[in-house]
């Protein structure tokens, strides 16, 4: 046994694995009502698995159904305006809503990690991005990850990422972006009034089974295990209850847990056809957890999706640990990131105070403990557990 396999084995002895409920042997129960909002993306899994499951009700709070919100935007507004406690948002906006808008809003995890690809039309002859030149791609909000991969990507090959009407003239060099709401993308594409765009799953696997699109790269192949969507709420609630908080986060953590082992139950959970949290059917889901397949997205394949077989990354995984070399990284990429309104707030901000100022991980870390360590994620190192360097490879 190496050493991950031997804390995983001690683990299993002590009882982790069986996962019991967490918050009724530590805290008393609590009188207030769990609220969630989300959008119809894999990427509100670990929310809507431990719903699904009854991780909230072990833990002694009682849960209200969760809100499905259509677009980043809307989803925003709603939670800042207290229609429910916790959601999930792409980690820029965090950074967008409390240092540009002064709004108390806190990250407490990772929701998970990877779960994202850029999908082209097939007839689009695009293989890679210097064939994006010309191209009209959508992003599904400007402050997300989405948009500063793909504009790294583009200034890499020596492509201009610009913002105009669809209609105005576009050079050879440049590409086009533009805001479009994610599940709107396929049919987008389908209809041809778009070329590609890059966003959060099940839409790249709905792009490939119902419009016969190809995945151009999986963003988990560019940026390794890279974080997306995080775990937020408002800091009042964080000062008012911690125990409240505490409970919500271990049962996130444990849902994480659970999915990694039960990916095929998970996909049958969340669709259509199970609880109906997702507006997609199974077999688009289980794509999305279980189909990463080199023989199929790697060399000598066209596109070639998957670059970099060596990291062992999965098409979407689940690791809740907020690494602060992950915040710096977006905070500083954010400064040279193309994107619509007034952004000069991130050239006077600190990507490290970011990193400090932005993100609680107590609440993580005591919930990793108690399932049973970081030995059972296997994307934490357990040298370092806690600190990691990012790797970027086009």
């Amino acid at each position: 046994m190496d050493r991950r396999q031997l804390l995983k084995a001690a683990a299993g002895v002590a009882g982790s694995l069986i996962l019991p409920p967490l918050g009724r042997r530590a805290f008393a129960g609590s009188r207030k009502r769990l609220s969630l909002g989300y959008l119809p993306i894999t990427d509100a899994t670990p929310l809507l698995i431990a719903h699904a499951n009854g991780y909230f009700q072990d833990e002694g709070l009682t849960v209200e159904e969760p809100i499905r919100i259509r677009n980043w935007s809307s989803l925003a507004e709603s939670f800042l305006a207290g229609k429910f406690d916790v959601t999930h948002l792409l980690l820029p906006m965090p950074v967008w809503m409390r240092f540009k808008n002064q709004t108390p809003v806190k990250v407490l995890a990772w929701d998970h990690t990877n779960g994202s690809a850029i999908t082209v039309r097939a007839d689009a002859g695009v293989g890679g991005f210097e064939d994006l030149g010309g191209k009209q791609i959508a992003v599904p909000h400007w402050y997300s990850m989405h948009n500063i991969i793909l504009q790294m990507g583009l200034r890499k090959v020596g492509l201009t990422p610009v913002i105009q009407p669809q209609s105005a003239p576009l050079a050879k060099d440049q590409v086009n972006l533009f805001i479009l709401s994610p599940p709107e993308m396929p049919a987008s594409l389908a209809g041809r009034k778009i070329d590609g765009y890059i966003v959060a799953e099940p839409f790249n696997a709905l792009g490939e089974l119902k419009t016969h699109a190809r995945i151009m790269r999986f963003t988990g192949d560019i940026w390794r295990n890279h974080p997306c969507c995080v775990v937020v709420m408002l800091e009042a609630l964080i000062k008012e209850d911690p125990l409240f908080v505490q409970k919500v986060i271990n049962a996130i953590v444990r849902a994480q847990l659970w999915v990694k082992h039960n990916p095929a139950q998970a996909a049958r959970l969340l669709s259509k056809d199970g609880r109906d949290y997702l507006p997609v059917d199974e077999q688009t889901l289980l794509r999305v957890f279980t189909h990463y397949d080199l023989a199929e997205y790697g060399a000598p394949a066209q596109p070639e999706a998957i670059r970099h077989p060596s990291w062992h990354s999965s098409r979407i995984n689940f690791q809740p640990y907020p690494y602060p070399s992950a915040t710096r990284f977006i905070a500083q990429a954010m400064r040279d990131t193309v994107m619509e309104g007034d952004h000069d707030f991130l050239r006077r901000i600190d990507p490290d105070f970011v990193s400090r100022n932005l993100v609680d991980e107590s609440f993580v870390k005591r919930a990793i403990d108690l399932v049973g360590g970081p030995s059972l994620f296997e994307e934490i190192n357990l040298d370092h557990p806690w600190d990691r360097q990012e790797v970027i490879e086009f």
